[in-house]
């Protein structure tokens, strides 16, 4: 026997039994995000490995350590998306949607990083996003942090995430405290870790994201971000709090929140939760004002998020907050001969064209009446619709309830419609 090709590590099925789950949280995604008026925007999962390094920073771990990166058969190098705003950013200037224009903007599918796999971080990933192009106020930070909120709302988590937020400042303020940091951390260097040292010159900030303790024991007493930012955006950040307490968003300030992409300014937030064990995150964002024009298209601000759907939907999962999924199959078609499984398949036709929300399976393969009704149990229907001579004769249809003590009971195929109408 031929050995059995398996799916690579890190990058998962998802079976029938887990799709249900996964369409529940997409369409109430879908459904906040129509609410708020955004349009669903789709790209190519392959793109030039240079939108990454000029977007997402050169010295980020992704770029230093985790993309899916191929040079194709013309030489060219390409890398697999491992995040959608450097992506949606590419999409925009390309078809000229950017520049002196506001777009909002939202998209949803599988990133790639090849990182260690664990429980919910996975080497094919699918992530859901938005964008916001054209407005410089505080109030667009507002709204996407708002549809962030309303999602934890739909879901039934809003007591089980905590907000934190924070300012970068502007990409001069940014450098400013780069600097005294850096400093700071080489007066240090004994007491950092390898990965801290290694981060110190290239990427500074990135160091008070360490999960070190005795690097954490050392940033106390570093630099305080706050204390960099320029007056324009402690303004800024001042109104997004002054629009998030109008609203009733709770959140907490952490100038220790720096987020690992290099594209950012001022506005930086994080959704995090304990339902998980550790404290992770669970979606997260901000500004990137100088990335449209560090991409090619001309000054445009920016401000989004991203989040992990794996990630959500084991939050959801241990939770509870899944239950009641519908089922795949409403009713299943019972054919007790050779004669019922031609006018079953006329029947069934004209049920789902009447009916479109239906969701009917019709038994095929011949077989006992008894073994059909195993099958339309075990395929969780909850109704089999039995078709047999007598049925055939009088031009009606037996319906057994299955998953409710209801009669049988035994009605005209043109009657059958308004009786299947409540199914769905």
């Amino acid at each position: 026997m031929a050995k059995q090709i398996q799916a690579i590590r890190g990058m998962n099925d998802c079976l029938p039994a887990d799709t249900p789950a996964w369409q529940q949280v997409e369409a109430k995604i879908r459904q906040v995000v129509a609410s708020f008026g955004y349009s669903e925007i789709r790209f190519p999962i392959v793109e030039s490995t240079d939108l990454f390094k000029r977007g997402i920073g050169e010295v980020t771990d992704i770029v230093e350590k985790e993309m899916y990166t191929f040079d194709d058969r013309n030489g060219d190098s390409l890398t697999l998306r491992p995040e959608g705003t450097a992506v949606c950013v590419r999409a925009g200037n390309q078809a000229g949607l950017l520049y002196n224009q506001e777009q909002r903007l939202w998209y949803m599918g599988p990133m790639y990083r090849h990182e260690r796999p664990q429980k919910g971080r996975y080497r094919q990933f699918h992530q859901f996003g938005i964008e916001a192009f054209g407005i410089s106020d505080a109030d667009i930070d507002a709204e996407v942090i708002a549809l962030s909120a309303e999602l934890w709302r739909v879901f039934g988590i809003e007591d089980q995430v905590e907000l934190q937020l924070n300012s970068l400042g502007s990409n001069e303020a940014r450098a400013d405290y780069r600097s005294a940091l850096t400093e700071f951390l080489v007066a240090h260097e004994t007491a950092l870790d390898e990965d801290s040292r290694r981060r110190m010159h290239s990427n500074p900030l990135r160091v008070l994201d360490s999960k070190n303790p005795e690097v954490q024991a050392v940033l106390a007493d570093a630099p305080r971000l706050h204390d960099y930012l320029d007056e324009e955006s402690k303004q800024h950040l001042s109104k997004l709090c002054e629009l998030l307490d109008a609203i009733g968003i709770r959140y907490q300030l952490n100038d220790r929140l720096v987020r690992g992409l290099d594209y950012y300014n001022r506005t930086v937030f994080e959704w995090v939760t304990d339902s998980l064990g550790a404290q992770g995150t669970v979606l997260a964002g901000g500004r990137y004002d100088g990335l449209v024009e560090q991409l090619g298209g001309k000054a445009t601000p920016a401000v989004g998020f991203a989040m992990g759907i794996e990630r959500l939907v084991l939050m959801l999962q241990s939770l509870g907050k899944l239950e009641g999924l519908r089922p795949a199959v409403d009713a299943y078609m019972v054919l007790a001969n050779d004669d019922a499984a031609k006018a079953g398949v006329q029947v069934a036709q004209r049920l789902r064209q009447q009916l479109p929300d239906l969701r009917l399976m019709m038994h095929c393969g011949g077989g006992k009446f008894q073994k059909q009704l195993k099958r339309a149990d075990k395929v969780g229907a909850q109704v089999a619709l039995i078709l047999g001579q007598d049925e055939l004769e009088n031009q009606t249809i037996t319906v057994k309830w299955l998953r409710q003590d209801v009669p049988q009971q035994t009605v005209a195929l043109s009657q059958v419609v308004n009786l299947l109408n409540d199914l769905n």
